[in-house]
């Protein structure tokens, strides 16, 4: 599932991100083994900060990306697997486009 999840972000900024633009994708592991986060980053015109919680819900597509394959599942599928593994899903500014951390706690934290 975190691969699925994974790949989803990816695959999101890769079509939303700007043309010929570049995806990041970061693993930082926590301090003292305080568990590690996972970022994908692209450099598109991103998503406004206040659609924000709204593109995590099931179905929902932003306007300006209305003309442009898919059914609005990918975010949603993202935000469930967070959930799952105790994962906090954050979406961030990139200045210039979206960038999407999924941090989680240590193993023995996350039960």
């Amino acid at each position: 599932l975190l691969f699925q999840a994974i790949g989803n972000l990816v695959d999101n900024a890769a079509k939303y991100g700007a043309s010929g633009g570049v995806v990041s994708l970061e693993l930082h592991p926590a301090a003292n083994g305080a568990g590690a986060s996972v970022s994908v980053a692209d450099r598109g015109p991103g998503i406004p900060e206040i659609e924000r919680d709204r593109v995590l819900e099931r179905f929902v597509r932003l306007d300006a990306s209305r003309t442009s394959p898919g059914n609005g599942l990918g975010l949603s599928l993202v935000a469930a697997i967070a959930r799952l593994h105790s994962a906090v899903l954050s979406l961030g500014d990139n200045k210039p486009g979206l960038k999407v951390t999924l941090q989680f706690k240590p193993a023995a934290a996350a039960g």
